[in-house]
C-alpha cells in the first residue's frame, strides 16, 4: 500500500463531506437509518445516525473497503455530538509506513483503554453543557464517567494527533489516513484533516482584529466552525478535545485555557534537530504543585536531557549525558552536539529529588536532578525502553527491548524480575505434561521454557543465526527437540541445560518435529520435502532412516506437518503434493496409504489441498484434515474412506488443528480466533469461539491434562478449559479410549493380521495362501459405528463360484473345463469332451447351472474400451471412385484418446503409428509425413505390432450384428493380408508373442473371450470364454508359450501347449491378496527376470513371481487408476488417471523375490514424474527406459525424454466436436474451434499446431478470418473473430496472440458470423434468429436485422458483386440462411451505412413431413457460387435430397443435383468445378460441376457435418466430429464446360 503523494488540494485543510460529496452518496455508503436533519444550536444540516446496533447503522468513507481516502493531514477534526442516553462508535483506519492498517476507535462503550499491534481503542467522556447535572458530578468525581452521554451532552470538536497516537503507542510512522467509519448513536457535521492545529474558538474575524494570526495561532475555518450566540463563550456551548507532546525536531506545550487546548512549540534553537524520545514533570506525580511552576524534563536519542521552564516556555538547561566511564564528571553542555557518543535514552521519569533513565545500553540509571552523577544503576540484557518511579519513591519499575518487566528495590538495591517475554512473533510450542513446563520459540531467535503455574521463564536459549521453528517436548524425558530455519534438529536436556545431539538431514527449515507417543522415535520434516526418521532410545538420535520428495513443499504446513498415532503406530502428513495426505508406518516410514482430497468433493471446480492433518485417539481409527476451502475432513485412518465434513470452519485456512485427549472436543484456529468444536457434531450449535489474539496463530492445542488450552502467535496465551472442569463437577461420565484390539502390544505377524483384513498393505511379503479369506463384498459399506468392531467380527468368507472354460482346437471338438477355483489351484486336469452343437447351445441359450454367468455391466475402470456414442450409421451404397482419385487423403489431425493402447513405436525400427476414428495413421517422426491404413468402418479400439515391426493388427468393433474385425497389415507395403473375424463386439487388448508366432486379442466385458491365432497363416488355433472382463494381456517375453491376462480380482497364468495341430490351454488362476484392496486389475507388464507387474484400479502396482505364480510385494504408484504399466530392465513405468506418469527405479523387487532377504517395499523408488493433459491411455519406450511416447485421453501424442525430463506435443487434436475450419487468405495457416471453447491455429504445411485460445464453459461455435487488403499494415493485423454460446463475439490478434476486444451483441448463442469483404464490419446471427452488424474497431453494434426471427442463423457468407448488379448500391452481397430453410440475399455498402434485400427465398418442406425430431434433420445451408455471379447453391431438408442451383438474376432455380442422401455439409471449390458435400452415413461426396458425377470417400467415423476448400482450391478440409482430415485436389483431365 503505497503512501499517497501530499498534494497542494490537501492545503491547508480537506473538507472530506464536501470534496467526496457525501450527500450524493457515490463515493461514500451509509447503512441503516442515516437521515439529514436540522440542528438547531449549529442552525445548519448535519447528519443523525441511530440504530441499536451500531454496526448496522453507519456511515463509511469511502465506499469500497479495498480503496483508500489518501488522506496525509496529520491532524484529524471530528464535528459531532453523540445522542443522548445512547452508546457511539467511531473507526479511523490509518496506514503506517510500512503499509500496516491500525484501526483507531473511540467510544463511550469502553470503558478503558486497550491496544494490540493493529487496534488502538480509546474510551469517550461526554461532556455536558454549563451548569447541568452530570457537569458537575463530573467536576467533583474521582474518575471519569464513562457511559452513555448524558442529557446536556454538548456539540464536540474532536482534535486526533494521528502521527503521534502510532508514534506513541505503537512506535510506528505515520503514512495517511484509508478510511472512516461512524457508528451510531450520534449527530455529525463534518470531518476534515490539516497539517495545521486549528483553535476552534477563534474565528477568521476575531483572529485578524486580535492580531492572533501573527501570533502563530490558526482560527477555525470559516465551514468548520460552531456557531456561538452573541454574548455566549464557545466553550460554555461545545467541547474540544485535550497533553504535553514531543518528537522528531519538536517538543510542543499543550494547555487548557478556558476549557480549550492550546499547544505552544518550545523554541528548540541549536537543538532543533534532536530526537526526542520522552518528557516527565519535575514532581510528575505529586498534586500539591501547579504545573505551571514546575520543570520539564525531555531526553533524547542524543543523550541530551532538556531542562524547560514550563511557565515561560523557554529552555533553562540542557545537558548531555555519557557512558558509566564520564558518568562522574559533571558536564553542563557547552560543546559541540557530535562531541562523544551520548546515551541513547528512551524514558525518564523524575521525582521529588531524584530521577530514572533508560536507555538503549540497557542500564537503568537513577540521577539526582542536576545529573552530576549516577548513585544506583542496574544492567538489563537489552536496552531500557521504559522506566517509572512508584509514588513512593522506593521502586523503579523498568521494561526492555528484550521482553524483560521488573523493578529496582532502591532501599536494598536488589532487582527483580515480574516477567518476561518474546520480542517477536512466536511460532512454536510444546507441552511436558509430566513437569507442567512449556518450550516456546519464535522470530526473536529464542528457545524459552517455562513453567506452567507460576508462568516464570525457566530457561532461554539464544541462536543469533538461525531462526528456531519448530519444536517438541519428549512424552518422557526431560528433553526437547527444537528444529531450525537452516534445516538443523538440536535436542536439549532441559535438566542440565546441555545439548545431547545435533542432526542436520534437511534443506530448508525444519517444518515439523514431533515424538512417538511411546517415545522411541522421533521424526523431522522439511521443507524441501525431506522426512527423517530418528532412534530416540540412543542419546545420539542416529538416523534411522531419510526419505526425499515426500513431504509437500512449503513451510504453510509448519510447525505441526507431522502427527503421529497415539499408539505410536502410524505417522501422518501432507505429502508428496499438498493434494495428497500420506500415512506411513511410524517404526519403518514403509508407505501405508495415500488419500487424494482434491477428488473427494464432486461438485466443485477447484482442486482442494490439505493443509494440517491430526490423528484423534487411536480407539476411534480416526484421521482428521484442514483443507484450503476451509473444510474438516474426518477420514478412516485405515481405508482412507470420508466419514464426514464440515465446511466453513473459519473464514480464512485454519492454522492450527487439536482434539483433546477424550475425543470430546476439537479445537481449530483461524481469523485470529479459537474456535473449540463438539467433536461428534451432535450439538445445534457445535463451537464456541474465543478472542483475544491480534494476529495469526500459530499454533494451538490442548494441554495434556486438559485443563487448558495454550495459544501462540503474537503473545502466549494460556486458556483455562472449563469444559473439563464443569464435567468434573456435574459428574458427567467422559469417554474412555478403548481398544479395537488385546490390550498388549501387538506384534509383528498381528500387525500384518491388521493390515490384512482391513484393505491395507502388509508390512510383510504377501504370500497368497491356498484359501484366505476374502471381504464379503456384497455387504452394504460399513457406517461409522461399524468402525468400532473388530476384525474378527468384520470377516466374511468369500463365496465359490463354479464356472466354464471353452478352448478350441482347429475347428475340431470343443473341450469344457468345469471350475471350482481356488487361488493357487491348478485346474488344467478337469476336462471332459463335449459337442460342437453343445458349444453353440452354450452361446446362444442362457447359461446353466455350472457355467459362467455372463454380466454385460461395464467394468469399473477407465481402462477397459468403451466406443464412442455416434447417432451415424455406415452407408451400404457408396460409390468408390473407379479411376483417377479427385481428392486424396494428405493429413489426419488428431489421435483418439478414446482408445486403449492404440499406439505403437518402434525405436529400432523408426515405425510409428497410431489410430484416429476408423484410421491407422503411419506418420514418419523425422519428416512428418503420413501413411493411412484405410478399411474399418468403426472405431479402431486398439493396436499391436509385431516385433520385427513387419504386420501391424488394428480391431474395431462391428455394426449392429456384424462382429468385429481384426485387420493385419503389411507395415511395408501398407495393403491389407488379412481380417479375422472371431470376437462379438470390440476388441480389448492384443499382443504378440516374443518369437512372433501367435498373436493373442481379448474382447470387451460383453464378448468375454480370449483368442489365439497363429501368426503364420493367422488362423485361429483357439477360443476360450473367461469369467470376468479382461482388461489387459501379455506374452511372458522368457517364455513363448506362456502369457497372462488380468481382470476383476485375479491374475490368470496361461499355458500354450501345442502338439501338432492340437493346441491345449492351462490356466492357473490367482487371486489378488486382500491386503491389496483393489477390485480390479487394470494392467501387466513383464520383465526378464520372471517378475510380472499388475496395476489396480487403486494406485497399486503389485509384483509376482512368475515361477511359483505368488504376489511378493505391493507398493502404492499412485493416486488414482493405473492403465498403463511398462518395464525395460529395473526401470518402470506407470501412467494413470491423475495425468500422472511415473518412473520407478525397481532394482532391488529382484532381490525381494528371493525368500529370506531384508528389502523392504520402500526399497522401490521414484525417479522421475510428469504431469500430462489427461488421463494415459497408450505408451510405448525403448529398451532403457529413457524416451517413449505416451497417449492421453486429451488427443495428445507426447515425447518423453526421462532422461532430459522433457515432454514435447507430437500430435496435437480436439477432445471434442470441432465445430468449424477456417483458413488465413494466404493459405499458410487454417483455425479449428470446438466445443471445449477452444479456438486453435495451424499452419498448412506440416499441420504444426501454433496458437491457441481458450475460453473456458463456452462453446467455440463458429469465426472467420480477416481479409487481408493490400496495406501491408493491414496484413500484420491479422484476426480471427469468434462467436460463443454465451452471445459473445471475441476478437483475437493472430500475430500477438492475445484477445483484442469482446462484444456482447446478442442474447443467446452465436451460431455463424463472417467479415465482410473489406472487413469493415462483422456480420454475426444467432439461435433466435438475429443478425448483428457490428464494428471490429469499436465493438459497437451498428445495426440489428431481425427477418429471420425465430429460426437459428446457419449460414452468413459474403461476396463481391458489381456496384449496380441488381439495381443496388454497393461493391458486396452477402446471404443468410435459417434453418426454417429461408434464405436471404442482401446488397451492402458499409461506408454508406446501406444494406437492402436483394432477394428472399424460401424452399419448400415435403408435403407429409418424415415424424422425426426437429434436431434430427438436415442443415439448411446455402453458399454463393465462385465462378458464377448472381448464383446461389443449396440444400436442405425438402421434398427429396438435392442440390438446387437459384439464380438471382433470373428468379428462378436453374438447375437440381439429386443425391442419394441428404446433405450435412456443403462447399463450393474456388474455381467452380466441384461441389463437396458431407453426409449422415459417413461419406464425402464430391460431385463434379455441371456433369453431376460425383464419388464417395470413406475414412470418416461419423457425420461429416462440415467442410471447406482452401482459398486456392488445392486443399479441402472434412470435419466429422472431433476429426479434421485433411485432403489434396486432384487436377481434373476433362474438360467441364459451364451452366
Amino acid at each position: 500500500m503505497d503512501k499517497p503523494k501530499e498534494s497542494v488540494w490537501q492545503r491547508p485543510y480537506v473538507n472530506i463531506f464536501k470534496h467526496f460529496k457525501l450527500e450524493e452518496w457515490k463515493k461514500s455508503t451509509k447503512e441503516g437509518d442515516v437521515t439529514a436533519v436540522m440542528d438547531k444550536t449549529l442552525k445548519c444540516t448535519v447528519y443523525r445516525i441511530r440504530g441499536s446496533i451500531p454496526a448496522g447503522n453507519y456511515i463509511q468513507l469511502p465506499k469500497v473497503s479495498t480503496q483508500s481516502l489518501g488522506l496525509v493531514g496529520r491532524y484529524l477534526y471530528l464535528l459531532f455530538k453523540p445522542i443522548v442516553s445512547k452508546y457511539f462508535v467511531v473507526h479511523f483506519d490509518a496506514v503506517t509506513e510500512d503499509s500496516q492498517v491500525i484501526r483507531i476507535s473511540f467510544s463511550n462503550l469502553f470503558k478503558e483503554f486497550k491496544s494490540t499491534a493493529t487496534w488502538l481503542q480509546f474510551p469517550f467522556v461526554c461532556g455536558a453543557v454549563k451548569g447541568s447535572v452530570y457537569n458537575a458530578t463530573a467536576k467533583s468525581a474521582k474518575q471519569d464517567l464513562v457511559g452513555l452521554a448524558p442529557v446536556g451532552v454538548k456539540w464536540t470538536c474532536l482534535m486526533m494527533d494521528l502521527q503521534y497516537i502510532l508514534s506513541f503507542y505503537l512506535n510506528r510512522h505515520y503514512s495517511h489516513l484509508k478510511s472512516i467509519k461512524l457508528c451510531s448513536n450520534m449527530f455529525v457535521k463534518n470531518i476534515f484533516t490539516s497539517e495545521l492545529v486549528f483553535e476552534p474558538s477563534v474565528t477568521v474575524f476575531k483572529a485578524k482584529r486580535a492580531g492572533l494570526v501573527l501570533h502563530d495561532v490558526s482560527p477555525m475555518p470559516r465551514e468548520m466552525a460552531f456557531l456561538v450566540p452573541k454574548g455566549e463563550n464557545w466553550h460554555d456551548i461545545y467541547d474540544y478535545i485535550r497533553m504535553v507532546s514531543c518528537g522528531r525536531d519538536n517538543i510542543r506545550l499543550w494547555r487548557v485555557r478556558s476549557e480549550a487546548l492550546r499547544s505552544c512549540p518550545v523554541n528548540l534553537g541549536e537543538y532543533h534537530c534532536l530526537e526526542f524520545t520522552d518528557v516527565a514533570f519535575e514532581e510528575g506525580h505529586l498534586a500539591d504543585k501547579d504545573p505551571a511552576d514546575r520543570t520539564l524534563f525531555a531526553c533524547s536519542k542524543s543523550g541530551h536531557i532538556i531542562e524547560i521552564d514550563y511557565k515561560n516556555v523557554v529552555i533553562k538547561n540542557a545537558r548531555r549525558l555519557f557512558p558509566s566511564q564520564q558518568k562522574h564528571s559533571h558536564r553542563q553542555e557547552t560543546e559541540g552536539l557530535n562531541s562523544g557518543a551520548g546515551i541513547a535514552i528512551n524514558s525518564i521519569s523524575v521525582f521529588a529529588a531524584f530521577c530514572a533513565t533508560g536507555s538503549d545500553d540497557g542500564y537503568l540509571r537513577l540521577w539526582p536532578l542536576d545529573f552530576s552523577t549516577v548513585f544506583l544503576e542496574a544492567e538489563h540484557e537489552g536496552g531500557v525502553s521504559f522506566v517509572s518511579i512508584d509514588p513512593n519513591g522506593l521502586k523503579v519499575l523498568a521494561v526492555t527491548t528484550t521482553g524483560n518487566l521488573g523493578y529496582l528495590d532502591i532501599p536494598s538495591r536488589g532487582y527483580a524480575t515480574l516477567m518476561r517475554s518474546h520480542t517477536n512473533r512466536i511460532l512454536a510450542f510444546s507441552v511436558d505434561g509430566i513437569r507442567r513446563h512449556l518450550v516456546t520459540v519464535s522470530e526473536d531467535c529464542t528457545i524459552r521454557v517455562w513453567d506452567l503455574d507460576s508462568m516464570q521463564q525457566l530457561y532461554d536459549f539464544v541462536s543469533a543465526e538461525e531462526t528456531p521453528c519448530a519444536v517438541t517436548f519428549h512424552p518422557i524425558q526431560q528433553i526437547f527437540a527444537c528444529g531450525f530455519s537452516s534445516g538443523n534438529v538440536r535436542i536439549f536436556n532441559v535438566g542440565n541445560s546441555r545439548l545431547l545431539a545435533e542432526q542436520r538431514q534437511h534443506r530448508g527449515q525444519v517444518i515439523g518435529l514431533v515424538f512417538s507417543p511411546n517415545g522411541e522415535y522421533m521424526y523431522s520434516a522439511g521443507s524441501m520435502g525431506s522426512l527423517a526418521l530418528y532412534d530416540a532410545t540412543e542419546e545420539d538420535y542416529h538416523v534411522v532412516r531419510i526419505l526425499g520428495n515426500v513431504v509437500a513443499r512449503g513451510s504453510y504446513s509448519g510447525p505441526d506437518a507431522l502427527t503421529v498415532s497415539s499408539d505410536s503406530r502410524y505417522l501422518a502428513f501432507v505429502g508428496p503434493s499438498e493434494y495428497i495426505v500420506t500415512v506411513m508406518d511410524a517404526r519403518s516410514l514403509d508407505e501405508i496409504m495415500l488419500i487424494d482430497v482434491s477428488i473427494l468433493d464432486l461438485e466443485t471446480t477447484t482442486l482442494d489441498t490439505a493443509l494440517k492433518v491430526c490423528y484423534p485417539s487411536a480407539a476411534i481409527s480416526q484421521l482428521l484434515v484442514t483443507t484450503s476451502s476451509n473444510k474438516i475432513l474426518w477420514l478412516n485412518a485405515r481405508t482412507g474412506r470420508l466419514i464426514r465434513e464440515v465446511c466453513n470452519v473459519h473464514k480464512t485456512v485454519s492454522s492450527s488443528l487439536a482434539v483433546s485427549e477424550d475425543i470430546r472436543y476439537l479445537l481449530t484456529t483461524g481469523d485470529k480466533v479459537i474456535k473449540i468444536w463438539d467433536y461428534h457434531l451432535k450439538q445445534d450449535i457445535n463451537f464456541q469461539v474465543f478472542i483475544g489474539h491480534s494476529e495469526t496463530i500459530h499454533q494451538a492445542t490442548f494441554t495434556p491434562d486438559q485443563l487448558s488450552v495454550i495459544s501462540v502467535g503474537d503473545a502466549i496465551f494460556v486458556w483455562d478449559f472449563l469444559a473439563a472442569v464443569r464435567d468434573q463437577e456435574n459428574n458427567l461420565p467422559s469417554i474412555q479410549p478403548f481398544a479395537l484390539h488385546k490390550a498388549e502390544a501387538p506384534s509383528i505377524a498381528e500387525g500384518s493380521e491388521l493390515f490384512q483384513n482391513s484393505g491395507m498393505p502388509r508390512q510383510s511379503v504377501p504370500v497368497p495362501s491356498s484359501s484366505p479369506p476374502q471381504l464379503n463384498l456384497s455387504t452394504i459399506e460399513r457406517n461409522e459405528q461399524d468402525e468400532f468392531l473388530s476384525d474378527a467380527e468384520n470377516k466374511d468368507v468369500h463365496n465359490k463360484r463354479d464356472g466354464s472354460i471353452t478352448f478350441r482346437r482347429n475347428g475340431d471338438s470343443f473341450l469344457q473345463i468345469h471350475e471350482n477355483v481356488h487361488c493357487g489351484e491348478d485346474v488344467s486336469s478337469i476336462l471332459r469332451p463335449t459337442s460342437c452343437q453343445e458349444h453353440q447351445e452354450e452361446l446362444e441359450e442362457p447359461v446353466g447351472d455350472g457355467d459362467f454367468s455372463h454380466n454385460c455391466t461395464r467394468p469399473d475402470s477407465y481402462k477397459h474400451f468403451a466406443a464412442q456414442f455416434k447417432t451415424s450409421s455406415v452407408s451400404q451404397g457408396a460409390v468408390l471412385p473407379d479411376g483417377k482419385e479427385d481428392l486424396k487423403l494428405k493429413v489426419v489431425i488428431g489421435y483418439n484418446g478414446n482408445g486403449r493402447g492404440n499406439m505403437v513405436w518402434n525405436p529400432d525400427t523408426a515405425l510409428f503409428a497410431y489410430t484416429c476414428g476408423c484410421l491407422v495413421v503411419i506418420e514418419d517422426l523425422h519428416s512428418g509425413s503420413q501413411r493411412h491404413l484405410t478399411g474399418h468402418t468403426e472405431e479402431i479400439s486398439t493396436l499391436a505390432v509385431s516385433h520385427d515391426a513387419q504386420d501391424l493388427a488394428s480391431a474395431s468393433g462391428g455394426q449392429d450384428k456384424t462382429g468385429c474385425c481384426i485387420f493385419i497389415w503389411d507395415v511395408m507395403g501398407g495393403c491389407c493380408k488379412k481380417v479375422l473375424s472371431e470376437h462379438t463386439t470390440e476388441v480389448q487388448a492384443m499382443a504378440y508373442s516374443r518369437d512372433d508366432r501367435l498373436l493373442m486379442s481379448a474382447g470387451d466385458y460383453r464378448d468375454l473371450t480370449i483368442a489365439l491365432w497363429n501368426t503364420r497363416n493367422y488362423e485361429l488355433l483357439a477360443t476360450t470364454r473367461v469369467s470376468d472382463p479382461v482388461h489387459d494381456l501379455a506374452f511372458d517375453p522368457t517364455a513363448f508359450s506362456e502369457f497372462a491376462c488380468v481382470g476383476v480380482g485375479a491374475v490368470h497364468f496361461w499355458l500354450v501347449e501345442q502338439t501338432g495341430n492340437e493346441v491345449q490351454l492351462k490356466v492357473h488362476r490367482v487371486s489378488v491378496p486382500d491386503e491389496v484392496g483393489a477390485g480390479e486389475l487394470t494392467a501387466l507388464c513383464y520383465n526378464c527376470d520372471s517378475v510380472l507387474y499388475t496395476a489396480t484400479n487403486t494406485g497399486k502396482i503389485c509384483a509376482w513371481d512368475t515361477q511359483h505364480n505368488r504376489c511378493f510385494m505391493t507398493w502404492d504408484a499412485d493416486e488414482g487408476e493405473i492403465g498403463i504399466v511398462q518395464c525395460r530392465g529395473y526401470r518402470l513405468m506407470s501412467g494413470s488417471n491423475t495425468k500422472k506418469i511415473r518412473l520407478w527405479a525397481v532394482a532391488a523387487v529382484q532381490e525381494m523375490r528371493l525368500e529370506g532377504t531384508g528389502a523392504r517395499p520402500s526399497s522401490v523408488l521414484l525417479e522421475h514424474e510428469m504431469i500430462l493433459d489427461g488421463t494415459v491411455v497408450s505408451a510405448v519406450f525403448d529398451d532403457i527406459m529413457d524416451m517413449g511416447i505416451v497417449g492421453t485421453t486429451a488427443g495428445t501424442l507426447w515425447y518423453i525424454n526421462w532422461a532430459e525430463n522433457t515432454s514435447i506435443r507430437l500430435i496435437s487434436g480436439h477432445r471434442n466436436k470441432v465445430n468449424q475450419v477456417i483458413f488465413s487468405p494466404d493459405e499458410s495457416h487454417f483455425a479449428t474451434c470446438a466445443e471445449d471453447g477452444s479456438l486453435r491455429v495451424w499452419v498448412m504445411h506440416g499441420t504444426e499446431l501454433v496458437v491457441q485460445f481458450h475460453v473456458l464453459n463456452q462453446n467455440c461455435l463458429c469465426m472467420a478470418w480477416s481479409p487481408t487488403l493490400n496495406s501491408r499494415e493491414r496484413a500484420d493485423k491479422q484476426q480471427i473473430v469468434a462467436g460463443y454460446s454465451d452471445g459473445t463475439i471475441r476478437l483475437f490478434g493472430v500475430l500477438k496472440t492475445e484477445m483484442e476486444l469482446k462484444i456482447h451483441p446478442h442474447p443467446v448463442a452465436v451460431s455463424a458470423i463472417t467479415y465482410s469483404m473489406d472487413g469493415e464490419v462483422i456480420i454475426s446471427g444467432g439461435k433466435d434468429g438475429l443478425m448483428a452488424v457490428s464494428s471490429p474497431r469499436t465493438g459497437i453494434t451498428v445495426r440489428v436485422i431481425s427477418d429471420h426471427k425465430g429460426s437459428p442463423i446457419t449460414t452468413i457468407e459474403c461476396t463481391r458483386k458489381k456496384y449496380d448488379d441488381f439495381g443496388l448500391e454497393g461493391c458486396e452481397m452477402w446471404l443468410a440462411v435459417s434453418s426454417d430453410r429461408r434464405v436471404s440475399v442482401w446488397a451492402a455498402d458499409w461506408h454508406k451505412d446501406q444494406c437492402e434485400l436483394i432477394d428472399w427465398l424460401t424452399f419448400p418442406a415435403p408435403i407429409e413431413p418424415e415424424e422425426c425430431d426437429t434436431g434430427s434433420l438436415p442443415p439448411s445451408l446455402a453458399a454463393f457460387s465462385p465462378s458464377h455471379s448472381g448464383v446461389v447453391a443449396y440444400v436442405g431438408f425438402g421434398v427429396k435430397p438435392e442440390i438446387i442451383l437459384y439464380s438471382l438474376e433470373r428468379k428462378q432455380t436453374i438447375k437440381k443435383i439429386a443425391l442419394p442422401h441428404w446433405a450435412t455439409s456443403l462447399s463450393l471449390s474456388p474455381g467452380g468445378q466441384f461441389i463437396a458435400i458431407g453426409t449422415n452415413g459417413r461419406l464425402l461426396k464430391l460431385i463434379q460441376y455441371p456433369c453431376g458425377k460425383f464419388q464417395d470417400f470413406t475414412g470418416h467415423n461419423d457425420t461429416v457435418h462440415f467442410s471447406r476448400f482452401t482459398p486456392s482450391g488445392k486443399f479441402f478440409l472434412s470435419v466429422a466430429y472431433n476429426e479434421v482430415l485433411v485432403w489434396e485436389v486432384q487436377k481434373l483431365h476433362s474438360n467441364l464446360t459451364n451452366v
